[in-house]
């Protein structure tokens, strides 16, 4: 018994773990970016709510909504498909009966967790989980392949390899693609800061662009080229595509910022 115990144990700990979007390091990277766009009034409202938290701040939080698997795994099943949307076998075009039965999608979870969150009737522990859904949300529906196929899970069945290392096309975007540069949080940071400041998508803040954001993140998905025409991919791939990653790291931080500060501070 023990030793099936223990093979059972060894089969499970090498199963690949459900993907997350764009990994910790990634998730932290959208908050710190969207705290950097975010008004002193946004800012002073988010830390009245995070007050209390391990890590006080919006990159503290960001990646709460995966830790639910191990830390929660009853609300973690509830809100499993909070995390995408599957539309890119319909054109990249949303529509809520066929692709979000239910609510139960990215784009409907932004929605109402964004409400929940700007009104400041509710207790203050549900305004707190609403911001931590809404910061991993929004860092969730700029990862294309969050709002890709539904046929090969977001590309998590499309098998890869790179450096000799097997892995699936949506891991290599969550994390992959930035753990290979070296780079640690702060460079990282300093990194997509230095980029050209993203031009949002128009409409009011609130309610939540959700629509247009995962319509825009799917299209880059059907681009030629991001999915490899081989399994074997190298420094080309990741020159060509890695821009394009982090092009979204960066609006999804300044897309955040416009919804928090709409959503923190109601006038």
């Amino acid at each position: 018994m023990i030793r099936a115990l223990t093979a059972f144990l060894l089969v499970l700990s090498l199963l690949p773990a459900p993907a997350a979007a764009w990994g910790r390091l990634g998730h932290r990277l959208v908050a710190s970016l969207a705290w950097d766009g975010m008004t002193p009034a946004a800012r002073a409202a988010a830390l009245q709510l995070l007050e209390g938290e391990p890590e006080p701040t919006l990159a503290g939080i960001a990646s709460w909504a995966d830790d639910l698997r191990e830390n929660d795994p009853d609300l973690g099943k509830r809100t499993s498909k909070w995390h995408y949307v599957n539309i890119a076998e319909d054109g990249c075009v949303y529509e809520q009966t066929r692709h979000c039965r239910n609510g139960d999608c990215v784009v409907e979870a932004i929605r109402v967790q964004t409400a929940i969150l700007a009104d400041t009737r509710r207790p203050k522990a549900e305004r707190l989980q609403a911001l931590k859904f809404v910061v991993h949300f929004i860092g969730d529906v700029h990862q294309p392949l969050h709002a890709g196929y539904g046929h090969d899970k977001g590309g998590n069945d499309f098998q890869v390899n790179l450096d000799g290392g097997g892995s699936n096309l949506h891991s290599l975007w969550d994390s992959g693609m930035l753990k290979n540069t070296g780079l640690d949080e702060p460079a990282y940071l300093a990194r997509l800061r230095a980029l050209p400041a993203p031009a949002l998508t128009p409409g009011k803040p609130l309610p939540p662009q959700a629509v247009a954001w995962a319509e825009a993140s799917c299209a880059i998905v059907r681009r030629p080229g991001l999915y490899p025409a081989k399994a074997k991919i190298g420094p080309d791939y990741l020159q060509a595509w890695r821009p394009v990653a982090e092009a979204q790291l960066r609006l999804a931080g300044a897309e955040l910022a416009a919804t928090l500060n709409a959503a923190l501070v109601r006038r």
